[in-house]
């Protein structure tokens, strides 16, 4: 069996991936607040995390791999929509128009994802149907002395828990000093956090043994993670931005209310994404979702290739440039894969993609794979990586026309200039070059790889015969 080696960032160390149930591998990975579309950075994660639940699948098995990615329907932002709705003339009560803006938010998210190949969780929990399991879990933290209650709010003493920012690496009072915290005179502490808080009659509320209220985003995940994986889990999962607050405190209540239990075993943080070098913010005008490059013609397969294209651990940069270059190599890739049955997926894909998810490593073998003519190869490592051929084809268009012994040809001979070139028979790389460019074999050489390749409109493989 692949062993598969992961970057835990609670210990800043690679380390080997061993389950706890190998018969059922457990994944949580935070989903999105339903307000509003998601934007690239929002993409990131579910693209980097997909590639882990496919990579898992293959070598568990699919049927032994649950995934949990849950939906966060109760939220500020979200009443805020709402009753933004409601201010412009909206019919319905203000409860109607939040139940509308997060089945509309959750459908664009289902189609967005889905084109950028991503496939469905096993569980896609909603906030508002786990209520009843939060209510229990945070009066579990207050009979074990780690929650109290204040105002109509519940908050969690965070000095209760010794552990508290062992993920951050940072001390509570480290943290005082460096973090814009809400400040409440009835906090014990400054970085005690909420668990539940009252509701007004017009917003969303729910009967608690401390008056109606909503809980807070924190335990949220805790629930529904605890209800739906257990009190111990293989990998938790999120956007490093997730890291503290938010982690830290799910660590903290979880910890707290299963004494003796493990929480996530592993716990993996993809860093963020800039566009052209800079931090996208809609101030500087570079702010932009999912649908918004969709709608400019950019297919979610690009997307997913410029994603896949940094080490999920490095901040990563989307520009036009990188856009642009990962719409010709699928389109030339695809050429060539259309026709073909998947075949064994390249071993060097599986240990990149075991080696702590290495995407880029992983690509680069599906290039090598590709210039050496394995092209049935070539396209069980895009399969695995998320690519789908038949979505591929609605904006290539059916390529399918060329004929197999010609691409096949044409990949044997650029292999064989690449190897006369390590022999330093340069004489011979020359000559096929010479009869291939004839022939209208586009040539782009690589420093230390094989050519990349391209047939023009003008293709003749009659020239081809001599070197036959």
């Amino acid at each position: 069996m692949t062993k598969i080696r992961l970057t835990n960032s609670m210990t800043h160390r690679k380390q080997e991936f061993a389950p706890l149930d190998p018969a059922n591998v457990r994944m949580y990975l935070c989903g999105p607040t339903v307000y509003d579309r998601a934007h690239l950075g929002n993409a990131r994660p579910v693209v980097v995390f997909d590639v882990l639940y496919r990579l898992l699948r293959h070598v568990y098995g699919p049927d032994h791999v649950t995934y949990v990615r849950n939906f966060t329907d109760v939220d500020d932002k979200i009443n805020a929509a709402a009753l933004a709705r409601k201010e412009a003339g909206a019919a319905g009560t203000l409860e109607a128009l939040i139940r509308e803006r997060t089945e509309e938010t959750i459908g664009w998210y289902h189609a967005d994802m889905d084109a950028l190949g991503a496939l469905r969780p096993t569980h896609e929990p909603r906030a508002t149907e786990y209520i009843g399991q939060m209510v229990e879990m945070i009066a579990g933290l207050i009979a074990r002395g780690h929650a109290y209650e204040a105002e109509g709010h519940v908050l969690f003493d965070v000095r209760s828990y010794p552990d508290y920012g062992a993920l951050s690496g940072r001390s509570v009072d480290d943290m005082i000093a460096g973090a814009r915290v809400e400040v409440a005179p009835y906090k014990r502490d400054a970085m005690d956090f909420v668990l539940w808080k009252p509701s007004s009659d017009d917003l969303p509320g729910w009967e608690s043994p401390w008056g109606r209220g909503r809980p807070g985003w924190h335990i949220e995940c805790s629930a529904m993670g605890d209800a739906l994986l257990g009190p111990s889990f293989d990998i938790h999962a999120g956007g490093i931005d997730l890291q503290f607050p938010h982690h830290e405190n799910e660590i903290a209540q979880s910890m707290c209310v299963h004494p003796g239990e493990g929480f996530a075993q592993v716990w993996m943080h993809n860093e963020m994404l800039q566009v052209e070098g800079k931090k996208m913010s809609k101030s500087l005008g570079n702010f932009f979702t999912v649908r918004d490059l969709l709608d400019k013609g950019v297919p979610g397969e690009v997307i997913r290739f410029v994603l896949l294209g940094t080490h999920y651990r490095k901040p990563m940069d989307w520009t036009e440039r990188k856009a642009e270059e990962a719409t010709k190599i699928l389109r030339k890739w695809y050429r060539f894969v259309v026709d073909e049955d998947p075949s064994i997926i390249p071993s060097g894909v599986i240990n990149s993609l075991a080696d702590d998810l290495n995407t880029p490593s992983a690509l680069g073998f599906l290039h090598t794979a590709y210039s050496s003519g394995k092209h049935a190869e070539l396209r069980a490592g895009l399969e695995l990586l998320g690519f789908d051929i038949e979505s591929i084809r609605n904006w290539v268009g059916d390529a399918s026309a060329l004929n197999e012994d010609d691409r096949d040809l044409v990949a044997k001979l650029v292999y064989e200039r690449h190897q006369a070139k390590l022999n330093k028979d340069f004489g011979k790389a020359d000559a096929i070059r010479d009869v291939l460019l004839k022939a209208g074999v586009e040539l782009q050489d690589q420093k230390d790889d094989v050519a990349d390749w391209e047939l023009s409109p003008d293709f003749d493989p009659a020239k081809l015969e001599a070197l036959k």
